[in-house]
């Protein structure tokens, strides 16, 4: 297969979007929070598609709110993942070390003890508007190897990649199980987040906000075929907005069970309580209940 021509014309949106990202990544702190409010807030007013998911999926989830409540979250879930953008940039295109400062890191003596046992761990990452600028500030303290999704686009791709790499250990195709496993075996940590909709196949329908939602399986497969330790990291903005705090919790015990339903519920119970602390900063645009159990109409 040839290599694609990055120079042509259909890429020159993809170059420009790149461009931003450095300049995103370099504006002062508080101009960089204002820019991605205002992102956040443009895509709440006119991304309708992305605001009925983000509106359905608050429903859903949060029913004790009431309606202005729920309508106040997915406004303000928006406004973070408009930062989010200019974190992931952050995130990207510098060294985290200019952060160090920003950020204050809990339960290290979790990891530490779990690398003690000689063996990778399994994190358990979330999908945190802050996503990408967490695995840039827990390089700082640990190193890790991450899961992804490639792109779609192949300019991206390579750009995302490249970023990921110098973060991570190693940026690892989410369909390369192999090659997780090889790497956990031999010593390395892996970060991982299961809390997206991969459909039927690859999961098993567990509770998540009371709603049964499409759980892949392959968390409790990976444990059982390595033995690492699975170990749950929260990272979230402070209300501050100017630092940030990566937890990590204790391992998970007796996991995996051998119960397939019963280790989603497990995993879907922790990633919950983490959400529930700063559930404005979740992923709530993500179709997380896009697959259904068989019989039961779709939600969006």
């Amino acid at each position: 297969m040839s290599k694609p021509n990055f120079a042509h014309p259909r890429y020159w949106s993809t170059w420009l979007a790149i461009a931003a990202m450095h300049l995103g990544a370099w504006l002062p702190w508080r101009l960089k929070l204002w820019v991605g409010k205002a992102i956040g807030l443009a895509a709440w007013r006119f991304a309708k598609r992305r605001r009925h998911i983000t509106e359905t999926n608050i429903r859903l989830c949060f029913p004790e709110l009431d309606a202005d409540r729920q309508a106040a979250l997915v406004r303000e879930s928006f406004i973070a993942n408009g930062i989010g953008l200019l974190e992931t940039a952050t995130g990207w295109c510098r060294d985290p070390e200019h952060l160090r400062h920003r950020v204050t890191f809990q339960g290290q003596q979790h990891m530490a003890r779990a690398q003690g046992q000689g063996k990778g761990v399994l994190i358990i990452g979330i999908h945190f508007s802050t996503l990408d600028l967490g695995g840039a500030l827990h390089s700082l303290f640990f190193p890790a190897d991450a899961v992804y999704r490639p792109h779609d686009n192949p300019l991206f791709e390579r750009f995302m990649t490249r970023a990921r790499s110098r973060i991570f250990g190693r940026a690892i195709d989410r369909h390369e199980l192999r090659g997780v496993v090889r790497r956990l075996k031999a010593g390395h940590n892996v970060w991982y987040s299961p809390d997206q909709d991969f459909g039927r196949d690859a999961s098993v329908f567990a509770p998540f906000f009371g709603i049964e939602a499409a759980t892949i399986k392959l968390t409790a497969k990976i444990a059982r075929m390595t033995g690492a330790p699975v170990m749950p990291l929260i990272f979230h903005r402070n209300p501050d907005d100017r630092t940030y705090t990566l937890e990590y919790l204790p391992p998970l015990e007796d996991f995996p069970s051998g119960d397939e339903v019963a280790d989603a519920t497990r995993i879907n119970a922790v990633i919950e309580a983490a959400i529930r602390r700063h559930p404005e900063q979740y992923l709530w645009l993500h179709r997380r209940f896009k697959t259904r159990p068989q019989g039961q109409p779709k939600l969006y």
